[in-house]
């Protein structure tokens, strides 16, 4: 096992940290991606299942193999138990690389996203 916790798809994962060490060391001291990233922003693998990515880090591998079904930025982080600001910027550095797809939501000036928020409410229902 890795740093953060269990293996997911494969890859392993890094357990929780005892100390603000590891996310320091995942994203080179960077605490904020390099582009703009969406909480709901959708996340595709761009990689197909036979590329290597062993010499990558396990972050890039755990989420390679999670998004091979779309995920939000949230799920990502939420599913691999990976604190959101170092999802955010591995997530960057990973579209940098082309090896992830990031769909941001378009909202117009400001203005709420209201498919968004009907799924947000529905969900809320369902608690």
């Amino acid at each position: 096992m890795g740093q953060w916790g269990q293996p997911y798809g494969g890859a392993p994962l890094p357990q929780e940290p005892s100390s603000p060490v590891r996310p320091y060391t995942v994203t080179g001291g960077r605490t904020a991606p390099r582009m703009r990233l969406a909480l709901e922003a959708l996340v595709s693998s761009a990689t197909s299942t036979h590329l290597d990515l062993s010499g990558r880090p396990p972050e890039y591998r755990a989420i390679s193999s999670l998004c091979r079904q779309v995920r939000s930025v949230a799920e990502v982080s939420a599913m691999l138990r990976i604190p959101l600001g170092v999802v955010r910027v591995v997530i960057a550095d990973m579209v940098a690389e082309g090896l992830v797809h990031v769909h941001q939501p378009q909202l117009d000036a400001g203005k709420p996203d209201l498919n968004l928020l009907e799924r947000v409410l529905s969900g809320l229902r369902r608690l």
